[in-house]
């Protein structure tokens, strides 16, 4: 096992985790207001939304990658481990830059792309046969 990749998957797991809670306090200040950002079913609310929920949903997604490899044992596939990192970073970043600008969703293709490469790298590594 490799416990320095499977470390910063448990680290970005909990930064997430804490990055969701403050996104979702600060968002929540103005939640109450029904034309806050153009109302509740706006571009720029709903890509807010969106970044604020990824970072628990990929937050998890390294959780469970971290628990897996620890609990079988195995060596960390590092791909994988990178992919899920990447997708972490690229996820709310990307959802909060087309927030700002519309243009930026043409972007989303790379945070799903890393995402859906860690999952299929941890299946395919020597983590579970």
């Amino acid at each position: 096992m490799n416990p320095t990749l499977n470390h910063i998957n448990l680290w970005m797991a909990w930064i997430g985790i804490l990055l969701g809670l403050l996104s979702g306090a600060l968002i929540g200040l103005f939640f109450h207001r029904d034309e806050w950002l153009g109302g509740y079913g706006s571009w720029r609310r709903r890509l807010l939304r969106l970044g604020h929920i990824s970072f628990f949903g990929i937050a998890f997604l390294n959780l469970a990658f971290a628990n897996t490899v620890s609990l079988m044992g195995a060596a960390t596939p590092a791909f994988a481990a990178w992919s899920l990192v990447a997708g972490a970073v690229l996820m709310p970043a990307i959802c909060f830059l087309a927030a700002w600008r519309p243009g930026f969703r043409h972007l989303f293709f790379l945070p799903v792309v890393t995402l859906i490469s860690g999952a299929v790298g941890l299946l395919a590594g020597e983590v579970l046969p």
